[in-house]
């Protein structure tokens, strides 16, 4: 690819970022990205650190540039992450002006972490929970001069890994299993970051500042952060029997999955959520016969609008997935799957995907606040000093609404956890990131920006069925939510609107 690219130790013009501020090259081997921000001029590393999106096609936010395909941020001035998904700084490069012409030649080392003095630092931290809120507020401490005792816990024996691909690409065949694992155990030791896999937490005890597991060990804590997650709803369906029913949350779940459907022909699919459709796309991708089970006449029409939900229908049927809608499972009998409306279906296996609830029972038994989720301010802190809440579990104050979102997407649970991270260490940082996630069916991704409960308008601009398209979501004359299809520099311009609207 590099040779369609200008060698940038040649140098380009200075005029060639009249029109366009950013312009992609090479040096050497690497792929470099050139932006001039005012009249200055940086270079960075030309592909997102998360799943290598394009950043020449992103959006530059005063010295900051927002990838295009799942809105990671970084600081062009030091490379750093600024804001998740990406875990990893960009590297960056000398810039030389010269004549005319900017000259791209020497990389520059990683920058420094801040050093912070000893007595402003809490004597210890502890985390519960190591998803995406979990592994980004330990990143975020050690990469701000956290330097004493940090521990990671986590119920499940695999280490931190890349949980939206479980319902993509991993589950599709092609994500092999060495890219989930988010860092190597080489990682967490040199980073000293005491990981306790497999760990089942019996008590939390605000009080006495400490964590009690079953069999008896304990931490102590100076500061806490509760990132226990979500579970799946698990619903009562007669004759279930656990090696044939699944739910889909953990990787060992989908280890779990991939083992059962490896000898399978059909699979019954129970819910319309977007875990279930992607399920749905991953297995028929396999070669699996797909149908699907939901109670809504529309798939994702109280998330999307009836049109959307049509067109996902669409989707999946032209692959082959068969829909049964306005349904539900009533039970099973071995094979044999009976619908509410008394019809049956054959499956070797039944996936099921009735959304999640927050894991909020600790916080709860601790005397902790709780309502829909652990209840947290604007500092994301609990109503317990020094503890405080992130991810799907967090229900926190939005300023744009006038009320509380509690929000069940991988990227905004990165973003808490790494603002929940500075404001343990004494930030008093405001979390007020617009919420984001994306979903991936078959060949088709939507981004989605904002959070929309309801509204009362649904415009599209673009042609929907030809994957061109912004739609926005709309409410009282305000745009609550807006999802794109092919659009992904109108979805980063989205997100900055809804960020300033409530700046």
């Amino acid at each position: 690819m590099n040779e369609n690219l200008p060698d940038l130790t040649l140098g380009v013009a200075e005029a060639d970022f009249d029109g366009h501020p950013m312009l992609a090259g090479h040096v050497e081997e690497e792929q470099v990205l050139v932006v001039k921000s005012g009249e200055e001029y940086f270079a960075v590393a030309a592909l997102c650190t998360h799943y290598h999106g394009h950043l020449v096609e992103g959006l530059l936010v005063g010295s900051s540039i927002r990838c295009p395909w799942h809105h990671a941020c970084f600081d062009l001035r030091t490379g750093r992450v600024e804001r998740g998904p990406a875990l990893d700084p960009l590297d960056r490069w000398q810039v030389e002006r010269q004549d005319g012409r900017i000259f791209v030649r020497r990389k520059l080392q990683p920058m420094s972490k801040p050093q912070r003095a000893a007595d402003a630092q809490p004597e210890s931290i502890v985390i519960l929970g190591a998803g995406a809120a979990g592994l980004a507020a330990a990143l975020t401490l050690r990469r701000a001069g956290y330097q004493r005792p940090l521990t990671l816990v986590s119920g499940e024996t695999d280490p931190p890994y890349d949980r939206p691909n479980l319902s993509k690409d991993y589950l599709a065949g092609t994500a092999p299993p060495e890219w989930m694992p988010l860092r190597s155990d080489e990682f967490y030791r040199g980073s000293g970051i005491d990981l306790a896999l497999g760990a089942s937490v019996r008590k939390l005890d605000p009080g006495q500042r400490k964590v009690l597991f079953d069999g008896g060990r304990e931490l102590t804590f100076e500061r806490l952060l509760l990132a226990t997650g979500a579970d799946p709803v698990r619903l009562q369906i007669a004759g279930a029997e656990p090696d044939r029913v699944f739910y889909l949350r953990s990787w060992a779940d989908c280890r779990a999955i991939l083992a059962c459907a490896a000898a399978a022909r059909r699979v019954v699919v129970l819910g319309a959520s977007f875990i279930a459709l992607e399920v749905a796309a991953a297995l028929r991708a396999r070669g699996l016969d797909v149908h699907v089970v939901g109670r809504d006449s529309i798939p994702m029409r109280r998330v999307l609008g009836e049109r959307v939900g049509e067109f996902l229908r669409k989707l999946h049927e032209s692959r082959g997935t068969v829909f049964h809608l306005g349904k539900t499972i009533a039970h099973i009998a071995g094979r044999t799957v009976a619908l509410s409306d008394g019809m049956t279906l054959e499956a070797d296996l039944v996936v099921v995907g009735a959304g999640v609830r927050p894991l909020d029972e600790l916080a709860r038994a601790a005397g902790i606040a709780t309502n829909n989720g652990v209840t947290v301010d604007d500092s994301l802190m609990t109503s317990a000093d020094g503890i405080y809440a992130a991810g799907d579990i967090a229900s926190w104050p939005d300023k744009r609404s006038g009320g509380r979102l509690r929000v069940e997407h991988w990227v905004l649970a990165q973003r808490q956890g790494e603002t929940a991270a500075r404001n343990m260490l004494g930030a008093h940082e405001r979390f007020a990131a617009v919420p984001f996630f994306w979903t991936q069916q078959f060949d088709v991704t939507i981004n989605y920006v904002g959070h929309a409960a309801g509204w009362d308008r649904v415009t599209i601009d673009g042609d929907l069925e030809q994957r061109d398209c912004a739609i926005r979501y709309e409410q009282g004359g305000r745009v609550a939510a807006v999802a794109t299809i092919s659009r992904d520099i109108e979805s980063l311009r989205a997100e900055l609107e809804l960020e300033r609207d409530v700046a």
